[in-house]
């Protein structure tokens, strides 16, 4: 959810919303957007989106699948068509979408991401979905308060990350934005600052022991 190469505002402008997006969204609509690498995905990506669709009440989830991630290494971050179609492969709902939205609209940043498609789809209630281990690392991305400012955002917890989750600085500084786990139906609808912690639970895979087992089979 970083970077996306060369800007392509400008000749994507002119095109209809399905060639510029990869989808169309209605007003009235939540969607929650899930970004990351997926490199690989693996179940417990699978698990934060569904339990984010099921207790936020969703209309629909789109995996936003990051060009590069600049805190992680290019040298073993897998192309984009073939994190894509890992993604799509975990799906399980037709109400979820693999998108490359980022290469598509040429933007920079998650910030300037979600900004273009809140501009690009008034009416549209975005929630952001991350897991807690994405939490904890959050205040070192880009545009990070401001993200926190622009939708409601959904995390949901992860094996190992939960304590390191909910006491990092992102969450100490939105503290008084924090909502209580038995508003999540309301989250969409909410006013950004506005988040809160899903816990349940946990599914123990991880893209780190994935990649090494990759290379341990190589």
């Amino acid at each position: 959810m970083w970077f996306a190469g060369p800007a392509r505002l400008v000749p994507e402008a002119g095109r209809p919303a399905a060639l510029r997006t990869g989808f169309v969204l209605k007003p009235g609509m939540r969607v929650g957007l899930y970004g990351g690498s997926f490199n690989p995905v693996h179940e417990g990506h699978a698990h934060v989106a569904e339990t984010a669709m099921t207790r936020l009440g969703l209309d629909r989830v789109i995996w936003l699948v990051s060009p590069q991630n600049p805190l992680k290494s290019r040298r073993e971050t897998a192309p984009l068509p073939e994190r894509i179609a890992g993604v799509r492969s975990v799906i399980r709902r037709h109400v979820m979408t693999a998108s490359d939205i980022e290469t598509r609209l040429g933007s920079q940043y998650t910030i300037d991401t979600l900004r273009l498609l809140k501009a690009r789809n008034p009416g549209v209630h975005f929630v952001w979905i991350m897991g807690a281990d994405s939490l904890k690392d959050f205040h070192k991305w880009r545009g990070w308060t401001q993200m926190m400012r622009e939708a409601p955002i959904a995390v949901v917890s992860r094996p190992w990350a939960a304590l390191k989750a909910r006491s990092s600085p992102a969450a100490k500084r939105f503290a008084f934005a924090r909502r209580p786990a038995r508003e999540a139906p309301l989250l969409a609808s909410m006013k950004a600052p506005a988040w809160i912690y899903l816990s349940g639970p946990f599914n123990f895979a991880s893209s780190t022991a994935l990649r090494e087992r990759m290379r341990g089979n190589r």
